[in-house]
């Protein structure tokens, strides 16, 4: 069955929940919660990577989520670390993280790879195409999914190179990363293309732009709450599953957890 990643952004300006999990004892209470409500990793982060963001200080990253990291190992919860930064990839998992979730493939630290080699652990390769600032400038393609499942693979053999055995390596399309909303559907609609690769796959749509849209496309130019943008998350979740993804990465965990059983019921698992 498809399992649950649970996002805990400890950073003022995530594009969605920046600022309410800045305190660690929040942070620490919010993972608690998603961990009950069926996360099986809870995906901490440091800095954003929203469309725009500019990097943050990897001593100010760390001091932000290893704290939280520590707690949640103590506890008994799994969870991975959402940088772009090979030190501090190397500090989460010293302080008990199981899986390093590199939004940019190691593109971003070119010690990233060989680091992870070292530490033993897993790591999720993003798709791609450049720093936060100016993601868009890179958003052509010509058939969207092919190319995605392309430079994935060439991120595979990357880390390959550098020590990471095949078993240790997930691989995540990059939804909302240098893509428009268009492209992103069309990424979604081959996921055949990823799953090919042979490769645990990681979907990450929630509440993302190109969810908006399709909202707004249905009913018009009203204001969107969180809690639809969740649900539309969790429509693209059971989607996602049927689509033979390993886990899907949400911020509202218990809107596809539900989602996930409704599709399985369906399907008769």
């Amino acid at each position: 069955m498809t399992g649950i990643w649970g996002i805990l952004n400890t950073t003022p300006d995530s594009f969605s929940d920046g600022g309410r999990y800045v305190d660690p004892s929040v942070a620490i209470d919010r993972a608690r919660l998603m961990h009950s409500q069926g996360a099986l990793i809870i995906d901490v982060g440091g800095e954003s990577t929203r469309p725009g963001a500019v990097r943050v200080d990897p001593r100010i990253e760390r001091e932000r989520v290893l704290p939280v990291i520590e707690a949640l190992t103590d506890a008994g919860i799994p969870t991975s670390i959402d940088t772009l930064n090979a030190d501090t990839a190397a500090a989460a998992v010293r302080a008990g993280t199981r899986i390093v979730n590199d939004v940019s493939g190691g593109l971003a630290d070119e010690r990233m790879l060989a680091t992870v080699a070292d530490l033993g652990a897993d790591i999720a390769l993003g798709h791609w195409r450049g720093p936060s600032e100016d993601m868009y400038a890179h958003a052509t393609y010509a058939r969207a999914a092919r190319e995605v499942a392309g430079e994935l693979r060439a991120r595979v053999e990357a880390a390959n190179a550098a020590g990471i055995a095949p078993a240790r390596i997930i691989v995540d399309p990059g939804i909302g990363f240098a893509k428009t909303a268009e492209q992103n559907w069309e990424v979604l609609r081959g996921l055949d293309e990823i799953t090919a690769l042979g490769h645990r796959v990681l979907v990450g749509t929630s509440r993302k732009r190109l969810l908006a849209d399709a909202l707004h496309r249905a009913s018009g130019p009203d204001p969107l709450s969180e809690r639809r943008r969740d649900l539309a998350t969790a429509v693209t979740s059971a989607l996602a599953a049927r689509a033979g993804v390993w886990a899907v990465r949400v911020h509202d965990v218990a809107a596809t957890r539900d989602a996930l059983a409704v599709a399985g019921a369906w399907d008769g698992a």
